[in-house]
């Protein structure tokens, strides 16, 4: 029945979303994405050899995943099926696979689209390699998550990742133009809102004609400004998944912030993740993190005051507890800088997995018994603090080993006195030893 109304055309007079209305029917009116379309863009070049291949398409919402999968069908004269990850199953699949291989024994080719193809399982993704690798389908997978985190890799070593970007302002603009052009009448804003307009679509070309739709249904008399403009529209959610790459993505930005000691940049990603919910204690335990790696000995009252915000945010809860977190960000990120201790532990753990087993020397080995006495266990110890200066200078290394030098204190914050205390003793040992 519903191919009957198809063939009626009677969905072309129902209601369409301007966004669907605005879909491409060309490869050259696709907005956002020349370095896959343009001249010289990856797409262009497969299509001009005249192969395609297998891909999956990367990147986030409304940047013409869909639109540019439907339009390659066209451009190879290939049947275009589309399914969704989420609605499917291994049944739908092998129906699809079946008349796939019907279409290909009369000619015809198919491209398969596979909208979130992350959400498929391993059994599932599995199922697509065999009529991948026999040519019966062309596969073009659709993810916003990273694949390399998503995908199995034999899935990904037969098909080719092309990242589609998020539409920048140039490219949002030109969406606008356009929608205007279609409805005949322009969008009722000062400059200041449609600039605002184009960052609240944060990059997403579907987003920002769906709010283009809110405002002209609104039908305000006069222009709106950013104020009217918000009140309007209520300012769409920044995309970010707690559990996916925009959460890494944003944790790894303020962790190199701190560590490159630029407290501005780290503040407005705290600010960003924040804004986006993600779970503050989340973030202070990354602020822990932070004095631990980063600053260490440098400043060991960076733990200190990266603890201080934790508990201070247990406590108090929001929003009054994210300015403790705010304010150990800061710490954290103006206080010297030093990975010894960090690089020290690194080399400790090497050294302790490449040697084994090996015995401390005697001298500072415990005797509770006569036979440890008579074997050594504990002769000759010196008790430092009977020692001139509390520091007698014995080798406590393993003698096959011998004494090694791991930790290496920066000239750098509360390390440059440890390099001090360090460099005295290592002095003192060698005054002893001479001696």
């Amino acid at each position: 029945m519903s191919d009957l109304f198809a063939a009626a055309h009677l969905s072309d007079q129902a209601p369409h979303p301007l966004a669907d209305r605005l879909r491409p029917r060309h490869l050259d009116e696709v907005a956002g994405q020349d370095h896959l379309l343009g001249r010289d863009g990856a797409l262009t070049r497969l299509i001009r050899a005249g192969s395609l291949g297998s891909l999956i398409f990367w990147g986030p919402p409304g940047t013409g995943k869909t639109t540019v999968a439907r339009l390659l069908a066209q451009e190879t004269k290939l049947a275009f099926v589309q399914i969704s990850a989420i609605f499917s199953g291994i049944a739908e699949l092998k129906k699809v696979f079946e008349e796939a291989r019907k279409r290909r024994a009369i000619g015809q080719g198919t491209l398969l689209f596979v909208d979130e193809i992350h959400r498929f399982n391993r059994t599932q993704q599995d199922s697509f390699l065999p009529v991948m690798e026999d040519g019966t389908i062309t596969l073009i997978g659709a993810t916003t998550e990273n694949p390399s985190f998503e995908l199995n890799a034999a899935l990904l070593s037969r098909a080719r990742v092309l990242t589609f970007r998020a539409l920048d302002e140039a490219a949002l603009e030109k969406l606008l133009v356009r929608a205007e052009t279609v409805e005949g009448k322009p969008l009722p804003l000062t400059p200041e809102a449609r600039e605002t307009l184009l960052r609240m679509a944060d990059g997403d070309g579907r987003a920002v004609l769906t709010l283009a739709e809110e405002i002209w249904r609104a039908a305000p008399p006069e222009p709106l400004d950013v104020a009217a403009l918000t009140e309007i529209v209520q300012r769409r959610a920044p995309i970010y998944d707690k559990a996916q790459e925009g959460h890494y993505n944003l944790i790894s930005a303020l962790h190199k912030c701190v560590r490159g000691s630029d407290p501005d940049a780290a503040l407005y990603y705290l600010a960003r993740m924040l804004d986006a919910g993600e779970a503050p204690l989340f973030i202070a335990r990354r602020i822990v993190r932070m004095a631990i790696e980063d600053i260490g000995m440098a400043d060991p009252q960076a733990l200190v005051v990266a603890n201080a915000a934790k508990d201070a945010y247990d406590f108090l809860g929001s929003p009054e507890g994210e300015l403790a977190l705010a304010n150990a960000l800061i710490y954290v990120a103006t206080a010297p800088k030093s990975n010894a201790a960090y690089r020290a532990y690194g080399a400790a753990n090497r050294l302790a997995k490449e040697h084994g087993s090996l015995m401390p020397p005697k001298v500072i080995l415990n005797a509770p018994t006569k036979l440890m006495k008579s074997e050594g266990y504990g002769s000759g110890y010196e008790y430092d603090h009977d020692s001139p200066e509390a520091f007698s200078g014995q080798d406590y290394w393993p003698e096959k080993l011998g004494r090694q030098n791991i930790y290496k204190p920066v000239e750098r914050g509360f390390e440059r006195e440890i390099k001090k205390r360090l460099e005295y003793w290592e002095k003192l040992r060698k005054e002893r030893e001479r001696s």
